[in-house]
């Protein structure tokens, strides 16, 4: 099986231990790095109950399925909201076509974009940039996952991109966020590609996820060198909620 059959499983066991909690079947990221959590292939009602306890009575958890349907949580949990996706990796035969890496559109350089490394001083602009464009899960500790870059205009950052799960020989570019006031100028692209591009540097392959519906920037993705390797869902799932006077 692919690492990228479960990528918050492989990443948390291995390269990202240290960025969660585990047992030796479930997986969770701290819950200000990352709401994903994850259980094994054929889990049992007991890898969903050790799950839970992770969660805390009524916590939520994201989860990462193939294809909708495929993952039901256990006794007592509830899905609270289902959005189907798509996981995309890139090619390594693109980079013999000279996709990646490369400029943006327009012939955009890093110098003229002024492309910095974003690290926990630029965690509060980080947030107000995702709070206007909602990329998906960013917390107070998500920059954590490293490889943070970003764009800034007048010294204001207005376009961002970084990394997320790690599972082995891979590794998820995340976060694409650019201002409302500034797209169409390629920024998204630009950082997509300086990400990837420090990705496959270092010896690993760039992978990442869309949701089915954003066919915009799913052609852009493939235009970089990306393909679709299987359609996923994302779940927010509720653990049960546990009465203190029974527990």
């Amino acid at each position: 099986m692919s690492v990228l059959d479960n990528p918050v499983w492989w990443a948390l066991a291995g390269p990202q231990r240290h960025l969660g909690t585990s047992t030796d079947r479930v997986v969770r990221f701290h819950p200000e790095i990352s709401p994903f959590a994850a259980v094994p292939a054929a889990a049992t009602d007991d890898d969903w109950l050790d799950l839970a306890r992770m969660a805390g009575s009524g916590g939520q958890l994201a989860l990462v399925e193939e294809g909708e349907g495929a993952l039901r949580p256990g006794p007592g949990w509830s899905v609270e909201w289902e959005l189907a996706g798509v996981q995309m990796v890139w090619e390594k035969s693109a980079r013999a076509r000279g996709v990646l890496p490369g400029p943006g559109p327009n012939g955009l350089r890093a110098s003229a974009l002024q492309l910095e490394s974003l690290g926990p001083d630029d965690v509060g602009e980080m947030l107000a940039l995702v709070a206007v464009t909602r990329p998906g899960p960013f917390l107070a500790r998500t920059v954590e996952f490293g490889g943070y870059l970003g764009v800034r205009s007048g010294g204001r950052l207005i376009a961002m991109a970084g990394e997320r799960m790690r599972p082995p020989g891979f590794a998820e570019v995340s976060a694409v966020a650019t201002d409302p006031d500034h797209r169409r100028h390629g920024l998204g692209e630009f950082l997509v590609r300086s990400v990837a591009a420090g990705i496959v540097e270092r010896g690993e392959t760039p992978f990442l996820h869309a949701a089915s519906s954003n066919v915009n920037a799913i052609r852009l993705y493939e235009s970089i060198g990306f393909t679709v390797r299987r359609t996923v869902a994302f779940l927010l799932a509720k653990a049960p909620i546990v009465d203190p006077a029974t527990s």
